[in-house]
């Protein structure tokens, strides 16, 4: 027996695709099989699943159950929950393994699967390993076993630990994902007023799309902030490994910003440490890690890639753009929203100012937002090296981590390839609007002179 996976659904850091177009239950069966295999061939036996709220989540998690049995592994089902949920489990139960089934933040017909095993990310040639499996049937037989464990109390227990913040007037948007559940009984635990939005799971979505990184699914919790006068307001993608904020004038505190509220009780605790951030950080907050003592690494884009790095550089925190928090101080090192949701507020208690004062304090930059566009596969990596070229050879101050970033005297731009798509991201930051006016220049140029052109923005 043998199975083929549409290709464009087994990525980087995921197996994800359209129900019922790229993705079905037949391929979630598959994996069960393959990662079940990789289990039992590093010499495990168990693995724990756990599902988001989508529609075609639990047909997706009885196939992928029946996939890992088959390969005789005993199976440990922790039902719905978010992504950082399944995380907890397999850090803390005795299992080799843990597959969550989730779209994560992607539109309602998606669904997908996020790996971890023996407590390290499972992504690049992992997954590709996966579709090899499949494709030559090379898979371990047996007869697993299934069972039920309810660690909700246990998440929400742990995430609650040591807690020690102030009092606070906060609004919470799950955006019907799968954290809905774990805020609700947080709100019961955490001192202070706390107002709530969307948090019944509902996989249709009907509120605004569970994205927190796009400021127009922001709209109902920045009117609630204004209308009860709250202090802040913290919203949630579909699985909840992204966070997004807003302070209470309703201003939006992007990943960025937040990392470098949380730095700050981190590298009290934790003086000198390493804090990693993705090139499509802002300078501001490599200079702030700089000016608390700490030590700011640059790293690339990717939650798995960014997780594999904390481990190497002892990195107690890290953050990406896209609204990934990573706790490896006191936690165990995988991005976790509601985590950094407690976080957050525990730091403004011990740094003794308000979310407001301290998004109020950061220095005023104008940068644009993350720009997407189409550009041919085949090319997409090609166009990067061409600009490096070119720019080493201008003598351009340029860092090569993950694609192309450059400073200049207006500021910064980069241009890298995506790992996941067809399309390649810039993003630019100055001081002023006609500094980035500048920037974007060089972007077009850089871009013209490789038969390109800043093209219609590309969706996700």
């Amino acid at each position: 027996m043998t199975h083929n996976f549409d290709p464009t659904s087994l990525r980087e850091y995921d197996i994800r695709g359209i129900v019922g177009k790229t993705l079905h239950p037949a391929d979630a069966e598959a994996i069960g099989r393959g990662f079940g295999t990789r289990v039992r061939r590093a010499g495990g036996t168990r693995v724990v699943v756990g599902r988001d709220g989508r529609m075609s989540s639990i047909d997706m998690e009885t196939a992928l159950v029946a996939g890992l049995t088959a390969s005789g592994v005993d199976v440990v089902r922790v039902g719905l929950g978010p992504t950082p949920m399944l995380y907890y489990a397999e850090a803390t139960l005795e299992v080799d393994g843990g597959i969550q089934i989730t779209g994560s933040h992607n539109p309602a017909d998606y669904n997908g699967f996020k790996m971890v095993l023996q407590h390290k990310p499972f992504f690049g040639a992992d997954i590709q390993d996966i579709g090899k499996l499949a494709a030559e049937g090379d898979w371990e037989e047996g007869e697993g076993t299934v069972s039920d464990h309810d660690i909700v109390d246990d998440y929400v227990g742990r995430l609650m630990a040591g807690y020690s913040g102030g009092t606070y007037k906060i609004g919470w948007d799950a955006g019907n994902g799968a954290a809905g559940p774990i805020i609700e009984k947080l709100v019961q635990l955490i001192p202070g007023e706390h107002h709530t939005l969307y948090t019944d799971v509902d996989g249709n979505f009907p509120n605004h799309h569970p994205d927190p990184t796009e400021e127009k699914n922001l709209v109902d919790l920045k009117a609630l902030v204004a209308e009860k006068q709250l202090d802040f307001g913290l919203a949630f993608d579909g699985d909840g490994d992204r966070i997004g904020a807003i302070d209470g004038q309703g201003r939006v505190i992007w990943g960025d910003q937040l990392l470098s509220i949380l730095a700050e009780p981190v590298l009290r605790e934790v003086p000198g440490a390493t804090i990693i951030a993705d090139v499509k950080a802002s300078q501001a907050l490599y200079d702030r890690i700089a000016e608390l003592g700490g030590h700011p690494l640059m790293w690339k884009t990717g939650h798995s890639l960014i997780k594999t790095k904390m481990k190497e550089t002892g990195s107690p925190l890290a953050g990406e753009m896209s609204g990934h928090i990573f706790f490896a101080h006191n936690y165990y090192g995988f991005d976790d929203a509601l985590y950094a949701a407690i976080q957050l507020i525990r730091s403004a208690h011990v740094i003794g100012k308000s979310i407001t004062e301290l998004r109020g304090e950061m220095p005023a930059m104008v940068n644009t937002p993350e720009m997407r566009f189409q550009v041919d596969e085949s090319r997409k990596f090609a166009v990067v090296t061409e600009v490096l070229e070119r720019l080493k050879h201008e003598g351009a101050e340029v860092n090569d981590t993950d694609g192309a970033r450059v400073n200049t005297p207006d500021g910064w731009w980069l241009l890298r390839a995506s790992n996941t798509q067809d399309v390649l991201v810039a993003r630019a930051e100055a001081k002023d609007q006609a500094g980035l006016d500048r920037l974007m220049g060089m972007i077009d140029a850089q871009l013209a002179a490789s038969g390109l052109e800043r093209g219609p923005q590309a969706g996700h």
